[in-house]
Order: C-alpha cells, then structure tokens, then sequence
C-alpha cells in the first residue's frame, strides 16, 4: 500500500514538474516581445545610431524616446488625447446600452424577442471590416471622416453596441426574477427597478463592460485609419505610430514606436490589474445559457 501510494505521489509530482516546465517555457515565450520592446524603448537614437536591433539590451539607458514623445510639435500627445476620447465615450455610453437592452431581453417578453437576439447573435459573428466601405461613405456623407474623424468613430462604435448584449444578458439572468416582482408589487416602475436594485448588484458585469467598450477603440488601428485617411490631427496613437516606422527613418523612429507602445499599454495594465476581480466575476457570471 505505501509503494502504491509512493509510486502515484512521485508521478504526480513529475506531472507538476512537466506542466510547470512547459508553463515557464510558454511564459517566456510570451513574455519576450514586451520585454524587448521595452528594452528599445530606452535606447538613445542619438546615442546608439545605426541599427534597430543590432543589440537587445541597450548600451546605455536613455530617456530619449520618451522626452521626444512628449514634446507638443510631436502630436504623440494629440494622438493619446484622441485616443482616450474616442475610447472614453464608447466604453460609457456603449454600456449603458447594453446594459438596457441586456435588461430588457432578460426581464420583458415581447413579439419577436428571441428572433432579435438570434439576428443580434449571427451578425455579431461576422468581421466587421466587411461594412467598412459602407460606413465609411455614410460617415462622409454627415461630414464626421478626416476632421470630424473622433465624434465619426465614437457614433460608429456605440451604434453598434446593442449586439454585444449576450454576456451582460446571461450575468442578469442569474439574478433572480422573484426581485423584480417583489418591487413590482410594491409599486416600483421598470426603470427604478433597474436603477436601485439590478445596477447596484451589476458591477462585474457593468466593470466588464466597461474594460471590453474600452479596449476596442484604445486598440483599433483598421477603422481609424481609414475613417481618419490622412488627416493627422484625427489619428489615434496606433495609426500615429504605425505611420512613424513607415517613414524613410524607420531605425530611428523604431525605438519612439517603443516607447509609444510602452505608453500605450499602461493604462490598460493598471486597469486590469485594478479591476481584474469584477472582470473575471463579470465573465463567468456571465457565461450562463439565456
């Protein structure tokens, strides 16, 4: 019996040690593109003339990239500002339409509710680069491409956002429907039902919400290059930094990519490390059948 139980505690521990192992390789396979961006991010192009990656580990640390990022005739800063509006006001206001129509197709039954959810749910899978040129001559023709380029992004992104109804619908499936009659009893209209009892119990689902609403537009380069076509005062900071290692200075202008996509990340990276709680409570509370 104690050779039995020897025998299977060795192999689950060779077990951990190959998982763990391939873990660790995986890791820092993963890991190893952002370390080097980082690493570039901090090499003088003044100092270190004369390759992009001749080395990985700079011969001087520099600060550099970073002051040239941040000086106004540069735009980088322009470009981060137009980034943040366009993904500020989509991830707010594409929340709270999800959340109203993801309470209404959980608590209300009407004519041609599971037809819409099934239309929501098959359009949703197709890419929608596919309506790209559609929206982009109806985005022209209201004058919101090139300079109205950010308000024509925004109404793009939060027109849309009904279709993104399915997780938020299966978190408010969760909660029972016994509240809502209880209020109703007591004289409580929808909306104050939805309001003072469902929002407050909602805040992995809304800090979800919020996150995906907001990692689309910080990230999107296809569409904002197109609807922004040219017109550099419109970019956000993924066709601004695409666009600097086009240029004919691309070894220089590479470690400024960088340092710019260093910059970028942060926000991101401090939010979910705030928030990853309620963004793993909101997902699997989420991923229920409605």
């Amino acid at each position: 019996m104690n050779e039995k139980t020897s025998s299977l505690s060795r192999k689950r521990h060779i077990g951990n040690a190959v998982t763990y192992a391939i873990l660790i390789i995986m890791s820092v396979v993963w890991l190893l593109p952002f370390v080097g961006l980082i690493l570039q991010s901090f090499r003088s192009y003044v100092t270190e003339f004369g390759g992009m990656v001749d080395y990985v580990v700079p011969k001087e640390f520099s600060l550099d990239n970073y002051i040239y990022l941040l000086k106004p005739e540069n735009k980088f800063t322009l470009w981060f500002k137009n980034t943040f509006i366009i993904a500020f006001f989509t991830s707010t206001l594409s929340t709270m339409i999800v959340l109203g129509v993801s309470y209404a197709l959980s608590r209300m039954r009407f004519a041609g509710r599971q037809a819409i959810m099934k239309v929501w749910l098959i359009l949703g899978m197709f890419p929608g680069f596919l309506t790209m040129i559609c929206l982009y001559f109806l985005l022209k023709n209201f004058g919101l491409t090139q300079e109205g380029a950010i308000p024509g992004l925004i109404l793009i992104s939060v027109m849309t956002a009904a279709m993104k109804y399915y997780v938020c619908k299966g978190y408010f499936d969760t909660v029972p429907i016994a509240l809502d009659e209880a209020a109703r009893i007591d004289g409580a209209s929808r909306a104050r039902i939805f309001l003072t009892m469902i929002i407050p119990m909602a805040k992995p689902i809304i800090i979800y919400q919020l996150l995906e609403s907001f990692m689309a537009p910080w990230c999107d380069y296809v569409f904002a290059s197109y609807v922004a076509f040219g017109y550099s005062d419109s970019y956000n900071v993924a066709v601004a930094l695409q666009r600097w290692v086009w240029t004919n200075d691309y070894q220089g202008f590479f470690t400024r990519f960088c340092a710019g996509g260093v910059l970028v990340a942060i926000p991101i990276t401090v939010l979910f490390m705030l928030l990853q709680k309620y963004y793993v409570e909101g997902v699997t509370g989420g991923a229920v059948k409605g």
